[in-house]
C-alpha cells in the first residue's frame, strides 16, 4: 500500500533531533493510529521504523516538563492503539521493554500508568507474555516486596485499587492482563500457589474484587476466576475455607449473581453465611458478561464429583433458580440453566467425572482489545 509523501514525512519526524517536532509528529498520528483509520498501515513503514521510535518516545513520561510528557502521552497512545496488531506485539514483548513497563506501571508518580496498564493488557493477547513471568525488578518501596514482576503487578492492582497508592492511576486494566495470563497453564499456577515474598494464593488476592464499583476491574476478576477453574486438580482447594488454606472462592462467585430475593429455611440450610439474609436493598450484577464467566466458573466446577457435591450442599442451585426468575437476556439464562442441569442431574457411578464438554478451555484470548 502506498502513502501520501506527507504522511510518509510524518512519522519520519518521530525521529527527529528536534524535541518539538517530535511532539508535533506524535501529536498528530494519534489519528492514524486507531485500527480502524485506513492508513494504520503507515506504522509498518520502513520495516516498523515508527514503532521503534515510539518505543524510545515513551520514555519521555520520565521528564518532569510538560512538552516530554505530552510526547510520551501521544507515543503511548498509539502504541496502545496499535498493539491491537499481533506483529507490533511481537515487537514490544521482549524483556527490555517490559522492564520498562513495569517500572512505570509501579512507579506512585507516573501519571500514565494506567495507560501503561492498557499497553500491557493488549500485549497479553500475544502468547509471548508469558516471558513476564521470568522477569524480575528491584523491590518497589511501599508498593511491593518481591523481585517478581507478576507479584508487583499483582501488588499494585490490589492496593492501588481506587487510586490508593497514585492519584492518577486505579490499575484496572490489570485485571484484563491478569484475566489473559490465566489462559496459560502457567498462569494459572500462579494464580492458584502461595508466593514466597507473603505466602499468600493470588487468586485469593483478587476475588474480592467481583463486587467491586468498576466494571472493568469486575470483568477482568471474573475472567480469572473462569480461567482458573480449568483446574480440576484445585477445586477442592477453590472451594475450601481460609482454615484450610483454602480460596473460600463460592461466595465471591455467588454475591455478584444474587439479588434481593428471600429463601425458605430449607434453602438457606447450607447456604454460605455471606449469601444469607442480604436485605432488599440487594442488587444483582448488571453486566452480562461478568454474569456468565461467574456462571461458567460454577459450571467448570461442576467438573469434579467431589466438588458438585460440595456446590449442592452449599446451596448454589436455589440460588441460580431464583436468578434465573429474574434475569431477562437469554446468553445469561443459557448460562443458568448449565448449571442447573448438571447440579439437578442424577448421579450415575459413584465417583464418575463429567464426561461432555461442559465450557470449552480455549487459547483464545479474553476479553477486547483495548483503543484510546
Amino acid at each position: 500500500m502506498s502513502f501520501p509523501t506527507e504522511l510518509i514525512e510524518l512519522v519520519e519526524f518521530l525521529h527527529h533531533e528536534n524535541p518539538q517536532i517530535r511532539a508535533v509528529a506524535a501529536q498528530h498520528l494519534v489519528g492514524f493510529s486507531a485500527s480502524s483509520h485506513p492508513q494504520n498501515g503507515i506504522f509498518r513503514n520502513d520495516s516498523f521504523r515508527p514503532i521503534k521510535d515510539l518505543k524510545v518516545l515513551i520514555c519521555n513520561a520520565l521528564r518532569p516538563d510538560q512538552l516530554s510528557r505530552k510526547t510520551a502521552h501521544d507515543s503511548l497512545t498509539c502504541l496502545v492503539n496499535l498493539s491491537t496488531d499481533p506483529l507490533v506485539r511481537s515487537m514490544l514483548i521482549d524483556e527490555g521493554f517490559l522492564k520498562l513497563l513495569m517500572g512505570f506501571i509501579t512507579s506512585r508518580a507516573q501519571g500514565l500508568a494506567d495507560m501503561f496498564c492498557m499497553l500491557l493488557s493488549n500485549m497479553a493477547k500475544s502468547d509471548d507474555i508469558l516471558k513476564i513471568m521470568e522477569v524480575t525488578m528491584s523491590p518497589v518501596e511501599g508498593v511491593s516486596s518481591s523481585t517478581k514482576a507478576m507479584d508487583q503487578l499483582m501488588d499494585v492492582f490490589v492496593k492501588g485499587a481506587e487510586k490508593k497508592l497514585n492519584q492518577w492511576a486505579n490499575y484496572d486494566f490489570l485485571g484484563n492482563f491478569f484475566s489473559d495470563m490465566t489462559r496459560f497453564p502457567q498462569g494459572r499456577k500462579y494464580f492458584l500457589e502461595k508466593q514466597e515474598y507473603d505466602g499468600v494464593l493470588p487468586l485469593s488476592k483478587v476475588v474480592v474484587f467481583t463486587t467491586h464499583g468498576s466494571l472493568i476491574r469486575r470483568t477482568g476478576v471474573a475472567s480469572t476466576i473462569k480461567n482458573c477453574c480449568f483446574d480440576t486438580s484445585m477445586h477442592m482447594g477453590l472451594l475450601a475455607d481460609e482454615a484450610a488454606n483454602g480460596v473460600d472462592i463460592l461466595p465471591f462467585i455467588l454475591l455478584p449473581l444474587m439479588g434481593p430475593e428471600e429463601y425458605d429455611d430449607e434453602d438457606m440450610d447450607g447456604m454460605p453465611d455471606e449469601c444469607q439474609l442480604l436485605g432488599d436493598d440487594k442488587r444483582r450484577e448488571s453486566d452480562d458478561g461478568v454474569m456468565v464467566a461467574l456462571l461458567d466458573a460454577l459450571l467448570l466446577l461442576t467438573t469434579t464429583r467431589p466438588a458438585r457435591d460440595l456446590l449442592r450442599a452449599r446451596k448454589v442451585y436455589p440460588i441460580i433458580r431464583e436468578m434465573h426468575k429474574a434475569v431477562e437476556k437469554e446468553e445469561v439464562q443459557a448460562a443458568c440453566e448449565r448449571v442447573v442441569d448438571i447440579l439437578m442431574r442424577e448421579e450415575t457411578n459413584e465417583g464418575e467425572e463429567q464426561e461432555a464438554h461442559i465450557v470449552e478451555e480455549s487459547d483464545e484470548e479474553d476479553g477486547q482489545m483495548i483503543e484510546v
